[in-house]
């Protein structure tokens, strides 16, 4: 025997002294079955050094021998003509894409084929001889070129076409640009027809028995390989019997995956076949219906299999006659990660792979798919959808759409009340403060301008909803239009927005699947990330206590940033809030403050209640002024009637635009706002001051730990941030500061001191540079990375997206600076921490924004030496990961593994 040839079986490993590569891809796969004690068919191998030098002379009498082993394991005989074996011969590469054809059938010759027919049926003979016939022609075809004989070629080329146009083949993507042909086929020919008429394009002989057609066929396979530079000697020969699944009375194929690609459950998920050779044309039935005894052999194979593979794995069976066999077995690519998270955890549960494996294996950003609901793809068949845009925050969403808030939220109201669907979606050119609450309560919001860090893609990865921007978007009246995609105002379409690849949007109400952190393992993969962290950890953004809550869940160590502005914004007292602004009247100025002190004591109590023990970053307000004021005819109007019923009295429409045209500013992110509104209306931070204070207290009267952290935002100097935290006197005048306010309210409440600490937002490069000089003031830093990228780059984060596809062309930025920190960014934020920590050695540094998801920036704030990052409650779980992943590297590197 050859030592090139190798043979394998259920009970025969190929040596594991022969070089794997030999045996090219297939051929290791069906080795690793063999390794397994696994019911594979058997087979050989001609292996790569014989693969492209077959002697049929030398090798015919090996062939053949090896072909009588496997008949007496499969209890079928090649070139019997009662009861066939037949084989296939897979040119086995060693790269993991080729180009070769599938060869099956070898054995069906004249003395063969009526003994077939019999166990199959004549027309699925016939459609086995043309399958064999067509195979055969791709390796003369390839031969033709290689010879250069294109006129040959050109005759087999359309002998091809016309064969898969009878056996239903779909054209391959090179060919989809040809005309289609629609001549009519040829009339149906018997088995032993098509061989005569076919005979002629191969060596003489070839239908005339089963041992001279193999060797044919081999030795042609052969040629072509030698002939083929391409080939470079590393493709090897697989030969195997072919079993059938309509062959005989209990037989049948079919395929599966070792567990639910979905949700993750370990439970066989397939479709078996009865009496059917595949799946084409026939109705499956649910794998674990199988015959009980099959089940269990199938779900033994697919638990080794996952064990072995440490994946999950999808495998093709035939059942013949009662036998079951193992056709092949691969990874699978389309998966979810839940599914891959599950698999994952059970392995380690199970000690097959330790706690690092699980958490190397997974990429942060595949999280995302678990922590929002995705599409089940059977649900939109047949639906009208639209792709592209730019992915503000990912996941699936169903809704009516709305142009306006007002109109989203009348709708959801009368809906709620008939008990009908109450799902929006919330649809604008651009959204604003006032639109915050019409995020809130949709399921989705698509808007035209801005992209991953415009406003309506904060607030929506901040509540947990789908964001879609997409500079196309037209509105007109109540019609949107994306291209020629249209839909009305009230119509239902359905968002979807993956992570990886193109977004979708579809007219109509496709089924979701809707996350759950406890089933999907998410909580127990959480808590294994936390076990390597170490100094470094993950807060959370939380404007209200179910954020903070939600955020707590899903591992986060405090809260980074609680942005007191959007507590403003709720539609109970953003009228309250402009009856303070436009109040000419200090008195009433003072009653209306006193409302609000009330309502944001209610909000620092929940939060910190929630976080007990834990630091919670209350950031004074920020937005500009003219944020809160009402923009459209409408708001205005609703202002006035509500002023109308608090006073008892209509206020001119006139004195109410002059005030809010007062506010106005040219550029208001740069303007009138955060540490300078409390410059000019020291009232405002003094009453959040006070509700800050106030909700400690009440929470230290009831045992509860709080460590509440008040943020200045804004400042460029370390004189504002001195101002503000203890204040000034000049003649004339006194400017209380938080210590100043907090040791009066202390006093009057006669209540116990409180572990606090004042700092600031870097997110001004004066800022930033200057910090040695802040640090004096400030015990912590946090920066925002989104205004810092603005006024470091000079590019608004809202206009970006309308020249990026332009930059991104002539490679003049190397990323979206809102996703991935930007290198001068980051040389601020390492300047900032370094001369902040010269002044104050004990300076905690964090950062805060959507930045603090993208692993790529964690691990640069982790060497930078800061504290922390703060993201969305939804984005907690993977800035844990990246963190986690990041450790671990760190401590591999030290160890040399």
């Amino acid at each position: 025997m050859d030592s090139r040839i190798h043979f394998f079986s259920q009970n025969t490993v190929i040596s594991s002294k022969i070089k794997p590569e030999l045996l090219g891809i297939r051929g290791r796969q069906a080795n690793e079955f063999a390794e397994l004690s696994f019911p594979i068919l058997p087979g050989l191998i001609l292996n790569t050094e014989l693969a492209s030098e077959f002697d049929a002379k030398a090798h015919k009498k090996d062939i053949l021998e090896l072909l009588g082993k496997c008949s007496k394991l499969v209890n079928k005989k090649y070139g019997d003509p009662d009861n066939p074996m037949l084989i296939k011969v897979i040119i086995s590469s060693n790269m993991a894409i080729t180009t070769y054809p599938a060869l099956h059938n070898f054995g069906l010759a004249k003395p063969t084929i009526d003994g077939f027919a019999k166990w199959v049926g004549a027309d699925f003979a016939v459609s086995e001889i043309l399958f064999l016939i067509t195979g055969m022609l791709e390796i003369q075809e390839r031969i033709k070129d290689l010879e250069e004989k294109p006129k040959e070629k050109e005759e087999i080329s359309g002998k091809i076409k016309l064969l898969k146009r009878m056996l239903g083949f779909k054209k391959p993507s090179n060919e989809l640009h040809e005309k289609e042909d629609k001549t009519p086929l040829p009339k149906k020919k018997t088995a032993k027809e098509y061989m005569d008429e076919y005979a002629k394009y191969f060596p003489k002989g070839f239908f005339d028995d089963a041992e001279t057609q193999i060797i044919i066929a081999l030795n042609e396979i052969s040629r072509m390989l030698g002939m083929d530079e391409q080939n470079d000697d590393d493709t090897a020969m697989m030969i195997q019997p072919m079993v059938y699944g309509n062959y005989g009375k209990d037989s049948c194929s079919g395929h599966f995956f070792s567990r639910n690609v979905i949700t993750g459950e370990k439970k066989l998920q397939g479709s078996f076949f009865r009496g059917k050779f595949n799946e084409i044309g026939a109705e499956g039935h649910e794998i674990n219906k199988i015959d009980p005894s099959h089940l269990k052999q199938l779900e033994k194979i697919a638990w080794t299999l996952e064990d072995k593979f440490k994946e999950i794995r999808q495998v093709r069976f035939t059942v013949e006659n009662g036998r079951l066999w193992l056709i092949e077995q691969r990874l699978v690519d389309q998966k979810s990660t839940q599914a891959d998270m599950k698999l994952l955890l059970d392995l380690s549960k199970r000690k097959v792979i330790d706690a690092k494996t699980v958490i190397k294996a997974i990429d942060p950003i595949r999280l995302n798919e678990i922590l929002h609901p995705v599409i089940n793809q059977s649900s939109i068949k047949g639906f009208k959808s639209w792709k592209g845009g730019i992915a503000g925050a990912p996941g699936a969403a169903i809704g009516r759409v709305y142009f306006s808030t007002d109109s989203l939220l009348e709708a959801r109201k009368i809906a709620i009340q008939k008990g009908e669907d109450a799902r929006t979606i919330l649809v604008l050119e651009s959204s604003f403060a006032e639109d915050v609450k019409a995020i809130e309560v949709s399921t989705g919001v698509l808007t035209a301008e801005g992209g991953y860090a415009a406003h309506a893609s904060v607030v929506a990865r901040q509540y947990g909803k789908v964001s879609l921007v997409s500079p196309v978007l037209k509105i007109k009246g109540k019609k949107a239009s994306l291209g020629d995609f249209s839909f009305s105002e009230g119509e239902c379409i359905t968002i979807n927005v993956p992570f990886y690849g193109e977004s979708t949007l579809y007219k109509g109400v496709a089924e979701l699947i809707e996350p759950n952190p406890k089933e999907s393992g998410l909580l127990d993969f959480i808590a294994l990330s936390k076990e390597f962290l170490k100094g470094f950890h993950v807060r959370c953004n939380a404007d209200t206590p179910r954020d903070a809550a939600l955020a707590l869940t899903f591992g986060a160590d405090g809260v980074g940033l609680c942005r007191t502005e959007h507590m403003f914004f709720k539609e109970d007292r953003i009228m309250v809030f402009r009856d303070m602004l436009l109040s000419g009247d200090p008195k009433e100025r003072k009653n209306v403050l006193n409302k609000l002190k009330v309502m944001q004591r209610e909000d620092f109590y929940g939060i910190m209640k929630v976080m007990q023990g834990k630091e919670v970053t209350i950031r004074l307000l920020d937005s500009p002024l003219h944020e809160f004021m009402p923009r459209s005819n409408d708001e205005v109007n609703a202002y006035i009637n509500h002023v109308s019923k608090v006073k008892n009295k209509k206020p001119s429409k006139a004195d109410i635009m002059a005030k809010i045209d007062s506010m106005h500013e040219l550029n208001p992110m740069l303007g009138h706002r955060g540490c300078r509104i409390a410059v000019s209306y020291p009232e405002i931070y003094a009453m959040q001051i006070k509700a800050i204070f106030e909700a400690c207290y009440k929470l230290h009267s009831e045992k509860i730990d709080v460590h509440p952290e008040i943020m200045v935002p804004i400042v460029m100097n370390d004189a504002e941030l001195k101002l503000i935290a203890y204040g000034k006197k000049i003649e004339g005048s006194n400017y209380p500061g938080i210590v100043d306010i907090e040791e009066t309210l202390r006093k009057e409440l006669k209540a116990k001191p409180v572990d606090y600490k004042i700092g600031t937002m870097i997110e001004l490069p004066a800022a930033a540079l200057g910090a040695g000089d802040i640090a004096k003031y400030g015990r912590f830093f946090s920066f925002g990375t989104n205004d810092l990228t603005q006024t470091t780059l000079g590019i608004s984060r809202d206009d970006f997206t309308a020249f990026m596809p332009d930059y991104t062309l002539y490679d003049l930025i190397d990323a979206n600076p809102f996703s991935t920190l930007d290198p001068r960014v980051k040389e601020l934020i390492a300047i900032a921490t370094d001369r902040g920590r010269l002044t104050r050695p004990d300076l905690v540094c964090g950062l805060c924004g959507e930045h603090g998801a993208n692993p790529a920036n964690v691990r640069f704030c982790m060497d930078a030496g800061l504290n922390y990052v703060s993201c969305s409650p939804y984005s907690v779980p993977i800035a844990l990961l990246a963190v986690a992943q990041a450790e671990i590297e760190k401590a591999d590197a030290v160890t040399g593994q």
